[in-house]
């Protein structure tokens, strides 16, 4: 006789970022982060700020706490309140289920006094008055009143796919009014170090376009070279 799946499986924690690799990543736009991975890391923009941004923080960035729900289910999402560490961006995969509601306002009240700095999910919210409240910095798909079940079963702490990206627990996200982005905890030096470059060539260009910059001197270049051609 086959024996009943356990309703929630938990990993119990392991690799986290350090407290200056966490630091890198504050107040840094999603933009910097993606040109420093050379374009990789952007979750799908069906995954947005809650309310565009305009009621509520729409700025995170901590290290990934994972949760995989299934569609139209929050139990792990419940299950999860016991393994959030401060500062943590709470990852939920909802399998993009759209019929009801990823989470509401009395989740996110917990997630954040848990010490939570964070939630996505690939589903909808509801509650938004409640939500801009709670003030819990969120990225969702919408609204939607819906009632999720809590039935199970699901999964905290391993790998999820979500807007297109594998996410772990211990990877950063960085989330702000332009979408959310992940950075695999292996690559995390090295997009560090990356990022320093990328702010110094973004700053610079600020500098040039505050004193007047039309066109960037490569372009003028290339427009003045043998590359382009004139017609009449």
């Amino acid at each position: 006789m086959i024996e009943e799946p356990p309703l929630l499986r938990i990993k119990r924690a392991g690799r986290r970022p350090t407290t200056a690799q966490i630091a890198a990543f504050q107040n840094v736009p999603t933009s910097f982060v993606v040109d420093a991975m050379f374009g990789a890391g952007a979750l799908s923009p069906t995954i947005k700020p809650l309310g565009d941004g305009l009621d509520i923080n729409c700025q995170a960035a901590g290290p990934a706490l994972t949760v995989d729900c299934g569609p139209g289910d929050i139990l792990a999402l419940l299950g999860a309140l016991g393994s959030v560490q401060t500062g943590d961006v709470v990852v939920s995969a909802f399998h993009a289920h759209q019929g009801c509601a990823a989470a509401g306002d009395r989740v996110t009240a917990m997630l954040k006094n848990c010490g939570a700095a964070g939630l996505v999910s690939d589903g909808p919210v509801r509650d938004y008055a409640g939500l801009v409240e709670v003030g819990l910095p969120v990225w969702c798909t919408g609204l939607n009143p819906g009632s999720p079940h809590t039935k199970g079963p699901g999964s905290v702490g391993f790998a999820v796919q979500i807007g297109g990206q594998e996410v772990e627990t211990g990877d950063m996200i960085i989330a702000d009014r332009d979408g959310v982005v992940v950075v695999p905890y292996e690559q995390l030096d090295p997009v560090i170090e990356m990022l320093v470059k990328v702010k110094e060539l973004e700053y610079a260009l600020d500098a040039e376009l505050k004193d007047g910059l039309k066109i960037p001197e490569g372009i003028q270049e290339m427009l003045d070279g043998d590359q382009v051609q004139y017609l009449n």
